[in-house]
């Protein structure tokens, strides 16, 4: 086998693996305290501009008040998203970070742009 192949063979392999390794929203749950990757569709999104802290919320999968999974970015961080509540609906996307829960509702705290990228 010629050795161009086997690496191609090899970076196909653990691409997939990677893809893998992503958890639907869904999942999240069994997943609390783990820094894992979340994927699923922001089907809501609000920005709670008057609420303390001034939390953007962004639902995948299923939309508020049934959420399963939420990305939060407090307001503190807002600035660097600029508007993700518009940015980021009816998006595919994947959040990286540690999930916790909040109510019973799985959610990763994002404070940085780099912890969300579109779902590939």
């Amino acid at each position: 086998m010629k050795p161009w192949i086997l690496v191609l063979a090899l970076g196909i392999a653990s691409n997939a693996l990677a893809q893998d390794a992503h958890l639907k929203a869904g999942q999240a749950k069994d997943h609390i305290g783990e820094t894992q990757t979340v994927c699923g569709e922001v089907v809501s999104a609000r920005y709670a501009s008057r609420s303390k802290g001034q939390p953007t919320f962004l639902d995948l999968d299923k939309p508020y008040p049934n959420e399963i999974f939420t990305i939060l970015i407090w307001g503190e961080n807002r600035a660097k998203f600029g508007t993700p509540e518009s940015k980021y609906k009816d998006e595919d996307i994947c959040v990286t970070g540690n999930i916790s829960s909040y109510h019973g509702v799985s959610e990763v705290i994002a404070t940085e742009p780099s912890q969300i990228s579109p779902l590939k």
